[in-house]
């Protein structure tokens, strides 16, 4: 077996909720370099001190989004996870992009890690691999995060009108703004992965729908307001369709966890503080 590899030269130093390079480890899942940082068990009381939270960023991004999230979550006691997904961050570049590869990559790094029971929270396109994995192995995850995750077609009769067709203003507004707040993270990013990433969301995936009544984790959908990228009249199937599923309204765009942090936190940490 391959040895987990560490990625950076950077100290830890005194402040251990921060995540910086030299913590950084990487490790070969089904042949793909995954790289994730592990906050470690934390030496408290806590309840849910076992049971780890595990970030999942979106396109374009890396783990390092959740540096804010993620010291509110280890400051509580909770034992924190956060991978970059294939072809971002730390993590390798692949010529397979499918949205199950994500999600394979994501309970192949639970497997490796033998967890038993998980927390995932995730944003856009790691909302997609966190919901796959809560489908593929329903009695791994407790609580379910999904913050916008774009929701693919049902079934061939829906039509794309053109402007779904085309980047819209979100998107762009979400690109171009990520790329000033973290450039390295949009740098790192293959690139080759944003056209067959855009035709699988507009392909229509009736199994992905079907199989949605296999979540069992207490489930939270957080839709953004007009600049978000949820459909909401899939979101209302989507919550009818997971057995124990809410949906929590921001007024920000794409990015709530980033934009409006102080709201995601007000309604993220209490729900998986249970």
């Amino acid at each position: 077996m391959e040895h987990p590899t560490r990625c950076g030269d950077g100290a830890r130093g005194d402040v251990p909720w921060l995540i910086v390079e030299s913590n950084v480890i990487r490790v070969p899942l089904a042949g793909v370099q995954i790289a994730y940082w592990d906050s470690g068990s934390a030496p408290t009381t806590h309840p849910l001190s076992e049971i780890p939270v595990v970030l999942v960023h979106g396109m374009g991004g890396d783990g390092h989004t959740w540096d804010r999230f993620a010291t509110a979550l280890i400051r509580s006691g909770r034992r924190v996870i956060i991978p970059d997904l294939r072809g971002h961050g730390h993590s390798e570049h692949t010529a397979s992009y499918r949205f199950e590869d994500f999600g394979e990559d994501l309970l192949n790094l639970c497997d490796r890690l033998e967890l038993t029971t998980v927390d995932l929270v995730g944003h856009s396109l790691g909302g997609y691999a966190c919901s796959w994995v809560a489908i593929e192995r329903p009695a791994l995850v407790r609580r379910l995060v999904l913050e916008e995750q774009p929701l693919p077609l049902r079934s061939g009769d829906e039509q794309l009108t053109l402007t779904r067709r085309l980047p819209s203003v979100p998107e762009l507004w979400h690109a171009t703004t990520s790329l000033l707040r973290h450039p390295r993270a949009v740098l790192a990013f293959d690139r080759s992965m944003t056209t067959p990433a855009l035709e699988q969301f507009r392909k229509p995936h009736p199994e992905w729908w079907e199989r949605l009544a296999d979540i069992t984790a207490a489930t939270v959908m957080l839709r953004g307001g007009p600049g978000g990228m949820v459909d909401p009249e899939k979101l209302e199937i989507f919550r009818t369709s997971v057995p124990d599923c809410r949906v929590e309204a921001f007024t920000c765009g794409h990015s709530i966890h980033r934009d409006r942090y102080r709201e995601f936190a007000s309604v993220v940490l209490p729900f998986l503080e249970h």
